[in-house]
C-alpha cells in the first residue's frame, strides 16, 4: 500500500482510479520538471554573473569604465 498526502489528507494510491493515478503521475512529472528547470535557471544566472564580471575585467584592462562608456 502506497500513500500520498495531498492537502494534509492521506490517499491510498492503490485505491485511486486509473484517471486519478494518471493525474498524480502527471503532477509528479511536472513537479520534477519545474525543479529541473529551476536548477538550470540557477546555473544560467550564476554563469551570467561570471560573464558580467569577466566582461567588466576585460573592459577595465583596456581603460574602459562605467564612467567612460558614455
Amino acid at each position: 500500500m502506497a500513500t500520498i498526502k495531498i492537502d494534509n489528507k492521506d490517499y491510498d494510491t492503490e485505491k485511486m482510479s486509473v484517471d486519478a493515478r494518471n493525474q498524480l503521475l502527471s503532477l509528479q512529472f511536472t513537479d520534477q520538471e519545474i525543479a529541473r528547470l529551476q536548477a538550470m535557471l540557477a546555473m544560467a544566472q550564476t554563469a551570467r554573473i561570471a560573464y558580467a564580471k569577466a566582461l567588466d575585467g576585460a573592459l577595465s584592462s583596456y581603460g574602459f569604465s562605467a564612467e567612460t562608456a558614455n
